[in-house]
C-alpha cells in the first residue's frame, strides 16, 4: 500500500525548516545578547554587563509607559475575555442554524482585517466622541484594545467548549438545575482553563499592540512599544535591547502558560 502523503518525508524539508528557523531566531537572539553589552554600541560587543538594565530601571519614562502598558492590558484583556466568553457559549451551546458561520466570521474579522484599517477606523470614531464629550482619558486605548483583542480570546475559549462532554451538562439539567445554576456549577470549572488562556493571549496581544495604539492614543499616553518606537526615531542605544529582552521574556512566559492551559486534557491522558 502506498505511505500517505507527509511532507516531512520531501527531500530538503529538515533543511529548509532550519534555515527558516535560523533565519527567524537569529536576530532575536542577537537582540539579547547585546542587551547584556557594557559598551553603548549596539554592534560591538564590549564585555558583558547588567549597566542598561539598571538604566531602563531607573528610566522614570519607561516606569510610567509600563505601568500605562500593564494597565491598559490587564483591562483590555478583562473585558475582551468577558465578551469573547458570552460569544464563544452563544456559539456553542445552540443548534446550528442559518447564520451562525456569518456570526463566526464578524467575530474573527479582526484577525482578517488589516490592523491598520481597524486602527484608522477607530480613530475616526473616537475622534467624534472626543468632539462631542470632551473627554480624551485612557477609556479610548483600553476599548480599542479590548475590540481588538475579542478573537484572540474567542478562539481558545470556544475550542474548550467544542471538546467539552455535554453530559454532565446535561445531567445537571435532569437534576433540575437551572441553566445558570449549570453554568455556575457544571459548564464554568470546565471552561476555566480556556478562560484563562484567552486572558492571557488577549493581555500578550495588547500588550504589544503598536499600530492600534499609535493610531487611538493622545498626548502623554504612550505605552511601552509606542515610547520605545519613538526612541528608536532618535537614538538607539542597549536599552532598548533590554527592554525588548524583558518584553520577550514575559511574552514567553505567558505564551508558555496559555499552552499548557489550552492542551485537550483528554489528548493528555492518552
Amino acid at each position: 500500500m502506498a505511505r500517505p502523503f507527509s511532507i516531512k518525508r520531501q527531500p530538503g524539508f529538515a533543511t529548509i525548516a532550519m534555515l527558516c528557523f535560523f533565519l527567524l531566531y537569529l536576530p532575536i537572539a542577537t537582540l539579547v545578547v547585546y542587551a547584556f553589552n557594557a559598551g553603548v554600541s549596539i554592534a560591538v560587543w564590549e564585555g558583558f554587563s547588567f549597566r542598561w538594565f539598571e538604566s531602563a530601571w531607573n528610566n522614570a519614562q519607561v516606569i510610567e509607559a509600563s505601568w500605562r502598558s500593564l494597565k491598559i492590558a490587564a483591562s483590555a484583556a478583562v473585558i475582551a475575555t468577558t465578551c469573547a466568553t458570552l460569544a464563544a457559549l452563544a456559539t456553542t451551546r445552540t443548534a446550528p442554524y442559518r447564520g451562525l458561520t456569518f456570526k463566526y466570521s464578524i467575530i474573527n474579522m479582526p484577525l482578517l482585517v488589516p490592523e491598520i484599517v481597524t486602527a484608522v477606523a477607530l480613530l475616526i470614531l473616537f475622534s467624534r466622541i472626543k468632539v462631542w464629550t470632551g473627554y480624551s482619558g485612557l477609556g479610548y486605548l483600553i476599548l480599542a484594545h479590548s475590540a481588538f483583542c475579542v478573537p484572540f480570546a474567542y478562539l481558545p475559549i470556544r475550542a474548550r467548549l467544542e471538546s467539552m462532554d455535554l453530559s454532565l451538562e446535561r445531567a445537571a439539567a435532569d437534576l433540575y438545575a437551572s441553566p445558570f445554576q449549570t453554568f455556575r456549577h457544571v459548564t464554568l470549572p470546565l471552561l476555566w482553563p480556556g478562560i484563562l488562556a484567552g486572558l492571557m493571549l488577549a493581555f500578550v496581544i495588547s500588550l504589544d499592540d503598536v499600530v492600534i495604539t499609535e493610531f487611538v492614543k493622545s498626548g502623554g499616553q504612550d505605552t511601552l512599544p509606542t515610547y520605545m518606537l519613538g526612541q528608536l526615531r532618535r537614538v538607539v542605544t542597549p536599552e532598548m535591547n533590554a527592554i525588548s529582552t524583558v518584553f520577550l521574556v514575559l511574552s514567553l512566559a505567558i505564551v508558555t502558560l496559555f499552552f499548557f492551559l489550552s492542551r485537550n486534557p483528554q489528548k493528555q491522558k492518552t
